[in-house]
């Protein structure tokens, strides 16, 4: 068993979430800033090659964390990590202003996963 697999099941998915994420929005957001000149067909086609490393690390994640979480939880999860991903994303990067509209939207993210957890 490698280090890896030996970190709890939620930390391993939230990890691969994470980096997932990352490269999604890259993926979906970066051209803006990089490729706002190129035609969109070459930013289609550059963003497509980054979205591989995000389903190279998505994929795992899903189906690790369907050992304990069910598609609900796996999903918020997911939507809650890209909320936390793109803001700083956007404010450090694509030097969007900081809004309060992401906290706002922060705090239905955690009424969210108060509705899919409680129970589990």
């Amino acid at each position: 068993m490698s280090w890896w697999q030996s970190l709890p099941v939620g930390l391993q998915t939230v990890a691969l979430l994470a980096l997932s994420n990352v490269f999604m929005t890259m993926a979906w957001y970066g051209h803006l800033k990089n490729l706002s000149s190129a035609p969109w067909y070459v930013a289609a086609l550059v963003s497509w090659g980054i979205a591989l490393f995000e389903y190279l690390l998505q994929v795992p994640a899903n189906r690790i964390g369907h050992t304990q979480f069910s598609v609900a939880q796996l999903k918020i999860m997911q939507e809650v990590i890209t909320l936390a991903v793109f803001a700083p994303f956007a404010v450090l990067y694509l030097n969007q202003p900081l809004k309060w509209d992401f906290l706002w939207a922060g705090l239905c993210m955690i009424g969210a996963v108060y509705f899919i957890f409680r129970g589990a």
